[in-house]
């Protein structure tokens, strides 16, 4: 056997060993502190076999690894990491490609070209769209806020990507109040700033308050781009795109879904009506390591105006070949030119799981969610405070007591939980408050999953938050 041959071998071995022990754990061994305590030493002169770097590799790391693979993990939105995906990404790697352009990956550039069509059949988007595959949402977002910033500004008679933002026609941002994080972020990377948006109130599920739209358009003129949302990050709640879309549309707004998770509703019967109207929007932002379960990193940046996302993108060079009619160069939709061949692993799951895969496995995941939800609320002083219409649910401990107790209660049991391991959740704040926070999101939460984490939970409550109202056994 060559040593190639040998070396990955083991690392498969090594990556299988850890996979086979994920469903029975599900918290680190070892916090940041820890883990870099065991990678600490300087930097050796001479080098190392091998084989002996990679075991040394998995031994060090391993302690540190969060078990985000297995069917107990709540913590965030991340997806279970399909063993298809993770076999292609092992291709992916072994073969080395630049999935810059064309001419350098042409299966590369081919394979994204595929799954791109395969994506926009699967989330019943306008067809015409253009795909960008990116890290993920964060970068998807900045990358359709991109071509909404230069489109916007073209309509108004200005080369945004030319002149930049230097005496440019202003912008007028509206987003709903809980946005999530990265959406804010992007602006920030635009030189659209933060927090000079304008803001739109939100319900008790984040969703925006329709009847707040019509004065808020009415107060500018302009530019505008808005930012909905599929899937609020707490509570899984989808905006009001029938009634928002067309108002924001004869505004004359480019209008962009942030749809991290909840843009995968589209590819299930029974949970679409909830991104009812979604694909009247111009961009939509998407992850793939999520419900598609692909292995980090993957998410896709979506633009119904190809010409648009190609203006924002397109890095030209001299020594770089030309796409030409039917060819399709992947660097014109993402903002890097060197990047990781990220369709194959894209492609495999669409392969591997299928149009009815994909739905059942997303119908499953909301389903252990309600489930969750159903047995966590009939333990008297746990109250769940959102709809559980999605796979999201947030809720507190001690709901009967005053405020500030309720809160010590959730944070010790959120610590009691994590303490135990049987499975992992976190904490947020919501309203002001502090929750539990559950993300299902997981090919493997099966009900009995769901059964025996709901269980849990209650356990850690009552050790924590009133073990004199409910003695062991």
């Amino acid at each position: 056997m060559s040593a190639i041959a040998s070396l990955f071998q083991e690392a498969a071995r090594l990556a299988a060993a850890f996979r086979q022990s994920a469903p029975a754990r599900h918290v680190p061994r070892h916090d940041y502190a820890a883990s870099l305590a065991t990678f600490d030493e300087p930097l050796p002169a001479a080098g190392a076999d091998m084989g002996d770097v990679i075991r040394e590799l998995a031994e060090s790391a391993e302690p540190g690894l969060h078990f985000t693979t297995g069917p107990r993990f709540f913590g965030w939105v991340i997806g279970g990491s399909h063993p298809v995906g993770v076999a292609a990404d092992f291709l992916t790697s072994a073969w080395g490609q630049n999935a810059g352009n064309h001419t350098a990956a042409p299966a590369a550039a081919a394979v994204e070209t595929i799954s791109a069509r395969w994506l926009l059949d699967l989330l019943k988007l306008p067809g015409e769209s253009s795909v960008g595959f990116v890290t993920g949402a964060t970068v998807a977002n900045f990358t359709c806020l991109a071509a909404a910033r230069g489109e916007v500004l073209r309509r108004a008679g200005w080369d945004g990507d030319a002149k930049g933002l230097f005496g440019a026609p202003e912008i007028t941002v509206v987003i709903g109040d809980d946005a999530h994080t990265t959406v804010f972020s992007a602006l920030q990377f635009l030189g659209l700033g933060h927090d000079r948006v304008l803001r739109l109130p939100t319900d008790a599920m984040g969703r925006i308050d329709p009847a707040a739209l019509p004065g808020a358009l009415a107060s500018f003129t302009g530019p505008c781009i808005a930012v909905l949302q599929a899937g609020q990050i707490n509570t899984g709640g989808f905006d009001d795109f029938v009634s928002l879309i067309p108002a924001l549309k004869q505004k004359g707004a480019w209008v962009h879904i942030d749809g991290a998770f909840g843009l995968w509703a589209q590819a299930s019967e029974k949970f679409r009506h909830l991104s009812r109207g979604v694909e009247a929007a111009d961009s939509w932002a998407t992850d793939g390591h999520k419900w598609l379960q692909t292995p980090y990193d993957c998410g896709y940046a979506i633009v119904r105006d190809e010409l648009a996302h190609r203006r924002a993108m397109t890095i030209a060079a001299s020594y770089l070949p030309l796409a030409t009619e039917g060819e399709r160069d992947p660097s014109h939709y993402v903002p890097e030119l060197s990047r990781r061949a990220r369709g194959f692993a894209t492609w495999a799951m669409l392969k591997h799981l299928g149009r009815d895969g994909i739905a059942a496995l997303i119908d499953q995941c909301c389903a252990s969610a309600r489930l969750l939800a159903e047995h966590l609320a009939r333990e008297p002083g746990i109250a769940i405070l959102n709809e559980v219409t999605l796979n999201q649910l947030i809720l507190r401990f001690a709901a009967d007591r005053p405020d500030e107790e309720s809160d010590a209660i959730t944070r010790k049991t959120i610590e009691k939980i994590r303490a135990e391991a049987t499975l992992f959740a976190g904490g947020a704040k919501w309203r002001g408050r502090d929750v539990l926070r559950l993300s299902v999101t997981n090919f493997q939460t099966t009900a009995d999953e769901a059964r025996l984490a709901a269980d849990s939970i209650i356990a850690a409550y009552r050790s924590v938050g009133h073990p004199a109202d409910h003695p062991s056994g």
